[in-house]
């Protein structure tokens, strides 16, 4: 008999052997129907899949993260043996779940897969899950799986192969598909109900531009027809507030290939709101004890060696500067805190001076791929909102409240208010990509964990998400859609401070280590204020807007007012412009709407005599008439109450 512990703490035993499915029926046979799979001591596992020994068990279902991820993964494999029916001799690269669907990277022999070749995929796809067919796991030998593929003549399932342990290795059937996989997967294809194929792209095997360009193609499918119209309905309101989209009709930003791919200039709006942040950030900042700082674009190769960013960065990044003299290189910074570091190195530090906070808007480069490149989420140079604590041992977990207490106020000031902090912490057994000792990171992952609690955060913990230095506390926020994005990140480091060999003069008078809090509430500038676009789809909050209020006179003879109220306006901070051109009032209205400025002012006879204003609120309409100085007050205090999160 084995003993099966569930979420709740109950107990129940069962004999050895027995599958989660099994368990499931145990307790419900509703249950037991919505299983997907099942989350045994931390591993998913096949619902199927016997369990041997005493265990914690969570069962996954379409409401689980997990749950999700095995129901789209197994599409994945629904959607490969669809293509193969159609396009026999198909190869095939990885096919995982994403975070909204799945994809499968193809080899098609020199063949395109068209628009209209989807709808047959997806009817296909629909017609096996139909049968139910039984998801089939099956442990194989090293030698047998090469020879499997090698009648297949698939040279990339050859080529992952060669990567993997013999005895590890597992094929899943379903049909007339076999794949190698590790799994886990859904029971039966008969679960997945509704199908949508959502894009054809490139993409190059293994992410590497020197391999084969295969043929992606994007899924989603869901357990009813409901849901994933409800689904494809969000997706078309995400095309509508598309930051690339708007980015453009908004004037805040530009590309350029001459300039370089993943380098983004921001235009004169873009700027203004930009510069917005920024200034909201560093007045919180002051405000908390930070210092400002200002670091190079650039640094000494034996700089990121020492911080050990070469060795992570080193390869993936852009090519080392060399400079005349024999033997000198320099990197683009690929992040700001070895800088830092050396700061603090600059002068001795008493235990006195600590924490020392030092903030800058630094930016860095990293080299990403072309292919995962994407607007402004995804770039190869961007500005991080950044800060480095350095503190005494005692200090860490006070200081690490406080940045959870900004990074709160800034997304309140946002209307981010639906957030899960995610505890990321090392890998349970590759401890290799890691630097410093078992110690330390012990020390800092229960200080991260300890510091959430005490703040009441909504907290999930994964394993293997930390940073190559330290563990880390990432805000994954939810934007208007119900997306999730990674914005915030605050780490404590034990690592940095050891390889600068950073010191400070203890009470003691003895020489100690200090500890680093990285910190950045916002993540990117550039990430940052692309999810703001989505998030509020261009409708900017009145303080951040680049522009708060446009001007319209009715005809020509109202443009001197309109431009006395424009005066009135930027004397009083109000950024405001004149629409001065020669065309009708309703035109005037219709454009301004169109580049969503907060509020527009019209002014004709009865106004410019009464030294009024007529107000209108995008996307609502006619406010009534106000006073010049009425409406000047409130627009201070609708901006003071945005900033401290008391209005939208």
């Amino acid at each position: 008999m084995i003993q099966i512990t569930f979420p709740d703490g109950a107990v129940r035993e069962y004999e050895a052997g027995i599958s989660s499915l099994d368990i499931a029926k145990s307790i419900s046979e509703g249950l037991a129907r919505k299983v997907l799979a099942a989350e045994v001591d931390g591993e998913v596992y096949d619902v199927s899949r016997a369990i041997h020994k005493n265990a914690a068990v969570k069962f996954l279902t379409w409401e689980d993260k997990s749950g999700k991820s095995t129901f789209w993964h197994s599409s994945a494999h629904l959607l490969a043996e669809a293509i193969e029916a159609i396009f026999p001799g198909t190869k095939f690269g990885i096919g995982p779940a994403i975070d909204n669907g799945f994809y499968y990277d193809l080899d098609l022999g020199g063949e395109a897969i068209s628009e209209e070749d989807l709808v047959k995929i997806e009817k296909k796809m629909k017609e096996l899950a139909g049968q139910k067919n039984e998801f089939v796991r099956r442990e194989v030998g090293k030698e047998e799986a090469i020879a499997y593929f090698t009648d297949k003549a698939d040279p990339y399932k050859i080529e992952l192969l060669q990567d993997l342990e013999d005895g590890k290795i597992t094929f899943y059937s379903q049909g007339a598909f076999t794949d190698l996989c590790r799994g886990p997967h859904i029971p039966n294809t008969g679960f997945i109900k509704a199908v949508k194929l959502t894009n054809i792209a490139g993409a190059y095997w293994r992410g590497n531009e020197k391999n084969k360009m295969l043929t992606r193609v994007y899924g989603v499918t869901y357990p009813s027809q409901k849901e994933l119209d409800e689904y494809l309905a969000l997706l078309e309101e995400a095309k509508k507030r598309d930051h690339r989209k708007l980015g453009k009709e908004l004037e805040l930003f530009t590309f350029s290939e001459k300039v370089g791919a993943g380098l983004p200039m921001w235009l004169p709006k873009g700027a203004m709101l930009r510069q917005r942040l920024q200034d909201f950030l560093q007045k919180a900042q002051v405000e908390s004890g930070y210092l400002p700082v200002i670091t190079p674009h650039i640094g000494n190769i034996n700089l990121y060696k020492t911080s050990g960013h070469y060795e992570k960065y080193g390869a993936d990044s852009f090519q080392s500067i060399k400079t005349p003299h024999e033997g000198e290189e320099f990197f683009l910074k690929p992040m700001n805190c070895p800088h830092h570091c050396e700061i603090y190195k600059s002068s001795p530090r008493s235990y006195k001076d600590l924490p020392l906070r030092l903030a800058e808007f630094g930016t860095v480069y990293r080299y990403e791929q072309s292919g995962e490149l994407h607007g402004l989420t995804r770039v190869r140079g961007f500005t991080q909102d950044d800060a480095h604590l350095f503190c005494r041992p005692e200090q860490v977990l006070e200081e690490f409240k406080k940045v959870i207490d900004l990074v709160m106020y800034v997304f309140t000031s946002l209307d981010f208010e639906n957030f899960t902090a995610q505890i990321s912490l090392r890998d349970k057994e590759n401890r290799d990509k890691y630097i410093g000792t078992e110690e330390n990171w012990t020390i800092a992952e229960n200080s991260i964990i300890q510091a959430a609690a005490e703040k009441g955060l909504n907290t999930t913990i994964e394993y293997g998400e930390a940073a190559f230095y330290g563990p880390k506390l990432d805000f994954m926020v939810k934007d208007a859609l119900g997306r999730s994005w990674q914005l915030g990140t605050i780490q404590v480091d034990y690592n940095l401070p050891e390889r600068f060999e950073l010191e400070y003069i203890d009470s003691d008078n003895s020489r100690k280590r200090p500890v680093m809090i990285h910190r950045a509430p916002f993540g990117s500038m550039e990430r940052f204020v692309a999810v703001l676009i989505e998030h509020c789809a261009g409708n900017f909050p009145i303080w951040l807007a680049p522009e708060q209020v446009k001007v319209l006179p009715i005809s020509d003879k109202f443009i001197p007012y309109a431009e006395e109220v424009v005066a009135l306006l930027k004397a009083n901070d109000i950024r405001a412009s004149v629409d001065d051109r020669n065309e009708k009032i309703g035109k005037k209205i219709r454009d301004t709407e169109l580049m969503k400025v907060p509020y527009m002012l019209v002014v004709g006879e009865q106004e410019m005599n009464g030294g009024k204003v007529a107000v209108r609120k995008h996307g609502e309409g006619d406010k009534g008439v106000m006073d010049n100085a009425e409406f000047i007050a409130f627009v201070h205090e609708l901006v003071k109450s945005q900033i401290a999160g008391t209005k939208k």
